[in-house]
């Protein structure tokens, strides 16, 4: 028996399997054979899209893949000021030490 090589499913596919077992018109065993995928994970899928589902429609929650722009801008200034200090100070231990 050869060894299959493990699949890493996108997040459209397990979309779109979680809502065919939420329909309810297959049952799971013929949803695992039609998208060849375990009853268990078509089962944990549709769990998730369940408990997530209100995240959805809350429009006061900020969306967490839409990076904050002000406070990247604020760590790159402090990532710069803290290079350019640190530029300045191994700058003059090398002239101190180059004096010896």
């Amino acid at each position: 028996m050869t060894k299959r090589p493990r699949r890493n499913h996108g997040a459209a596919f397990k979309a779109k399997v979680a809502l065919e077992a939420i329909k309810g018109e297959q049952t799971l065993v013929e949803l695992s054979e039609r998208f060849q995928v375990h009853p268990n994970l078509i089962t944990e899928w549709k769990k998730q899209l369940l408990d997530r589902a209100p995240e959805i429609f809350d429009k006061n929650s900020k969306h967490s893949k839409e990076p904050d722009i002000k406070e990247l801008h604020a760590k790159i200034g402090q990532l710069a000021m803290e290079n350019d200090f640190l530029s300045v100070a191994l700058g003059r231990i090398n002239a101190a030490s180059a004096k010896r």
